[in-house]
């Protein structure tokens, strides 16, 4: 106990030093912190947690505190002096943090002490409350980011939860090699590879890193432990081989990457015809050799034989491929081929699946959906053939997503998460519908942090980007506004030419800074090097509509509304209502009604959360504040909105009203619930060390 003892206590030495280290720099967190400590931060958590019973940013945070304690009792600088040494950044936040931790505000610091048990339990609090620096001028300035995104991300995979522990069982499938000199033997190998990862992937008890990111480590020169770390995993699968008439060999070795040590290496030889059989040996020896607990059921769908027909399951894998990669023309190629698939085999249950979640994404975010019809009849038959696959269910939640119909899809979605826990495309999906048709905040961000776990890198670095852009949208719109930018600039060093991660960092900085010059010229920047940019056109409208320049306003918002509707996309709503006031100053009374008429629809026909907010919204530009404060009064019992809520108290149109004690006490209201609800999130995602 001794020896363990003091193990712990140099552990938490080294990690005080690097910490203390590092004290003025407000974004040194708990990656910086592992990255210093040349430990993954899995481990870095799990250590500090079995040290400490705290978490690792709450450690950090205490630190800071105590340093800050010093300096206020040993020092004559002020508070926000103070602040800013200990990496704060904004006296405001460090003042709540302080009074949590010690009982009372730094400006009593010196006189009193805290109370030793009341310091205890305080330290044990997350710290919450609004974000430094922050002044909001606009309701629109911080973010609430367009379909646009989730159109392009959603084609990317994610993944399911990491916690510190899933280390021990986490596994990445390397690409497979081809033995043979035959190149068309390529689609066969990569086919076993990926069956392989996708029966690991049933299973619960392991966390099985995506193929992108995997796929990025083809023909690496690095070694197995380089990859582990990289990869945030604790073993590593490698295979090669090769066709030979109609026999297939294959030799597949696991390796424990911490130790670079080959488990076991074994050889496999089947026939062709014994292909599925193959794919069901290999990742019950992995699960068995790794000692993951595959339960009965798992076992029946890592068993489950999709086709008995060889040639609809060479046309589906082609397909596959292709709706990996995303774009109209490799989906409409896609469901050309998985046509000739049901044709050659009407019962595959996965390629009526795959056809209907091909046209969901043709079809989606059209103002007119042309393939609804299409989706449900696909989806309906896999469920037919397949009612337990993950695939089925997937299919059928996005028709009923297609339709609208979202309290409807939820079940599909949670059920295919269930019976697939890795699958990275739903777990994606899921992160989306959570922010865009069932909004929830927090859900949002756990489902968007758990994908970062599970795909840390990926096999371009646009994908990576993406992935990056989506957990900082999750993350601002639930109030981390540092760790938001910490991610949109890493966003934007991994693809430099991502538009909507410039787009975001403008609204982020402007979140965090309140500087609005400097957004002015990032989003000016961005449009100029394409002026088609739909999401930088309305950012810009709101921008000057809010800054008091109606002529560059209108400008702005016309551009837009012509792509828009050119498009006939359906998104950026809130537009209209500010062109309606833009019409109505230049006495055009027909189109201002009109725009007013527009958004007044959608704010009745919408089903979230934010209906109530969006008619606030719609009475306040009309002038009507008793109304306004009825909405906004109805809306104050909903849980778990979005951070630009809170800056409605700023909305040029409030002005008339905005000192009002009845709209003033319920913005009040409404902002002590986020900062709650924020705490609670925290706490939630430090729990499953996901923060």
């Amino acid at each position: 106990m001794a020896a363990s003892h003091s193990k712990d206590d140099d552990f938490l030495t080294r990690v005080t030093a690097v910490v203390k280290g590092n004290l003025a720099n407000e974004r040194f967190g708990v990656s910086e912190l592992a990255d210093e400590m040349h430990m993954s931060r899995s481990n870095l958590l799990r250590r500090v947690r079995q040290s400490t019973n705290r978490s690792a940013s709450q450690f950090i945070r205490e630190i800071r505190l105590k340093r800050g304690m010093e300096l206020l009792e040993q020092t004559s600088l002020t508070v926000s002096e103070v602040s800013h040494q200990v990496g704060f950044g904004g006296a405001s936040y460090f003042i709540k943090c302080f009074r949590e931790y010690y009982g009372y505000p730094p400006g009593e610091a010196g006189r009193r002490k805290p109370d030793a048990a009341e310091q205890a339990e305080a330290s044990t609090e997350p710290a919450t409350g609004p974000p430094p620096n922050t002044e909001p001028r606009g309701r629109w300035m911080a973010i609430a980011v367009c379909v646009a995104i989730a159109a392009v991300v959603t084609v990317y995979l994610l993944g399911r939860s990491d916690t510190a522990t899933t280390l021990e069982k986490s596994i990445a499938v390397l690409p497979f090699k081809n033995d043979s000199d035959d190149s068309s033997n390529v689609y066969l190998i990569n086919g076993v590879m990926e069956a392989t990862l996708n029966n690991l992937q049933k299973i619960k008890d392991l966390r099985v890193i995506s193929r992108t990111s995997s796929e990025k480590y083809r023909g690496t020169t690095k070694s197995i432990p380089e990859l582990a770390t990289a990869l945030n995993v604790r073993y590593c699968v490698e295979g090669s081989g090769q066709k030979v008439g109609n026999r297939i060999l294959l030799n597949i070795q696991l390796i424990d990457a911490h130790s670079d040590r080959h488990l076991w290496a074994r050889r496999y030889e089947r026939e062709v015809t014994d292909l599925f059989q193959l794919q069901q040996d290999i990742a019950k020896d992995i699960a068995k050799e790794v000692r993951a607990v595959v339960t009965w059921e798992e076992t029946k769908r890592i068993e489950k034989i999709p086709t008995d027909d060889m040639v609809a399951y060479d046309l589906l894998l082609r397909a596959a491929d292709l709706l990996r990669q995303g774009g109209n023309a490799n989906l409409n190629e896609a469901i050309a081929l998985l046509k000739q698939a049901t044709e050659q085999d009407p019962d595959f249950a996965l390629a009526h699946a795959l056809t209907s979640i091909a046209y969901y994404y043709l079809d989606a975010f059209q103002q007119q959906r042309r393939y609804v019809d299409t989706i449900g009849i696909h989806a309906d038959r896999a469920l037919l053939y397949d009612p337990a696959s993950s695939e089925s269910l997937f299919a059928k939640g996005l028709h009923y997503v297609n339709k609208k119909e979202y309290e409807s899809a939820l079940p599909y979605l949670e059920k295919a998460l269930d019976y697939n826990p890795n699958s990275a495309l739903v777990i994606h999906f899921l992160s989306d519908f959570y922010n865009w048709h069932v909004p929830n905040t927090a859900k949002y961000l756990e489902y968007a942090l758990q994908g970062i776990r599970l795909e840390p890198t990926a096999y371009d670095s646009a994908t990576t980007s993406f992935n990056y852009l989506h957990l900082s949208n999750a993350l601002v719109q639930t109030g981390f506004i540092d760790e938001s930018l910490r991610y949109i600039e890493q966003s934007m060093a991994y693809n430099p030419g991502n538009a909507f991660a410039h787009w975001v960092h403008a609204v982020v900085v402007y979140a965090k800074y309140g500087d609005s010059k400097k957004t002015e010229k990032l989003l000016l920047a961005q449009l100029a090097k394409d002026s088609s940019q739909m999401h930088i056109l309305q950012e810009l409208g709101k921008f000057y509509f809010h800054g008091g320049d109606d002529r560059a306003a209108f400008r702005y918002y016309q551009r837009f509304m012509r792509l828009r509707d050119a498009q006939a996309l359906d998104f950026f709503r809130t537009a209209d209502l500010d062109m309606a006031i833009l019409w109505s100053r230049k006495g055009e009374a027909e189109k201002s009604e009109a725009c007013f008429a527009r958004f007044k629809a959608f704010a009745d026909a919408d089903a979230s959360i934010y209906k109530n907010m969006h008619l606030a919204l719609y009475h306040a530009y009309k002038g009507d504040a008793s109304r306004t404060i009825e909405h906004l009064r109805l809306f104050a019992k909903e849980d778990n909105f979005q951070y630009w809520v809170l800056l409605f108290k700023d909305d040029v149109m409030v002005a008339p009203f905005a000192k009002r004690s009845d709209f003033k006490r319920v913005m009040g209201e409404i902002e002590a619930k986020f900062w709650r609800q924020h705490a609670d999130t925290r706490k939630m995602l430090e729990e499953k060390g996901l923060l």
